[in-house]
């Protein structure tokens, strides 16, 4: 279950993982739960508040994966995070307002946080190789993952090959880009799809395995969930290296939409 304060919501998944639990449906070592920490939240004790806020909403004892949601530090604006406190804006200028709070503090802070058993792995989302190789320099617990925007709009096919190679998995979210303007009109993936007689979003999800990137699907349709669960497709080499060429450098998650902050370089989807 991949979660995080900002999506506002954890209260309403604690209640339902409450009744999950109680009910005998599942247990709780049954689920993988990650959480993300919040910009506002990089202070070494608010790095554990946010953490100990998730858990309790989340009502789940501990989390498997805490991960630094992005490498930007804002001012504190409160805790639990809410629409009010979510983007902490100066009054006068409306920019954001950020926080003198390095990186390796915080990581020194989240390492804490495996000691005192809040959750057993953490990690890092939307970091760039430079952020990653700076990190390794002074972590004492590494990295156990980096989830980042991949998509074949976007494939990030360097990125995910040093994340490779330095032992750090990659977790893909918005695998399906954007439904505005996606790799699911993509004509390309539907003649793929047509010819292995399955969904343009099982075609994405087999590319992305066969790479070895996990994904996050998301659906309110029960038989989409259970669609994506099953991506078994068997790609032919030119198969995926005509998805690789698909490639536009284009952000389904575009934070000059969110924050009108130019984070992240290329076009929106």
């Amino acid at each position: 279950i991949d979660c995080a304060a900002v999506y506002l919501n954890e209260k309403e998944i604690g209640e339902a993982l409450h009744e999950c639990f109680t009910s005998g449906m599942v247990r709780r070592e049954d689920l993988f739960i990650t959480s993300k920490l919040w910009n506002t939240c990089h202070a070494p004790h608010d790095v554990t508040a946010a953490c100990r806020q998730s858990i309790a909403d989340l009502q789940c004892g501990y989390l498997d994966l805490y991960l630094v949601h992005w490498p930007v530090a804002w001012e504190f604006a409160g805790l639990p995070i809410s629409e009010k406190t979510l983007l902490p804006r100066d009054s006068k200028t409306g920019r954001i307002k950020f926080a003198k709070v390095p990186l390796h503090v915080t990581w020194t802070a989240m390492e804490f946080l495996v000691d005192a058993g809040f959750c057993k792995h953490i990690g890092v989302s939307n970091y760039t190789l430079g952020d990653v190789l700076d990190l390794l320099t002074y972590a004492r617990i590494p990295p156990a993952v980096n989830q980042i925007e991949v998509h074949p709009y976007n494939t990030r096919a360097e990125l995910i090959e040093e994340m490779k190679a330095l032992g750090v998995q990659v977790i893909a979210y918005a695998p399906l880009g954007s439904g505005k303007q996606g790799p699911l009109q993509d004509s390309t993936i539907g003649e793929i799809a047509r010819k292995h007689s399955c969904t343009p979003a099982q075609v994405t999800f087999s590319w992305l395995a066969k790479q070895g990137v996990c994904y996050i699907s998301k659906s309110v349709h029960s038989e989409r969930i259970r669609e994506n669960t099953n991506c078994n497709v068997q790609l032919t080499e030119e198969e995926r290296k005509r998805i690789d060429g698909l490639n536009r450098n284009m952000l389904a998650c575009d934070m000059r939409e969110y924050w009108q902050y130019p984070f992240h370089p290329g076009r929106t989807i």
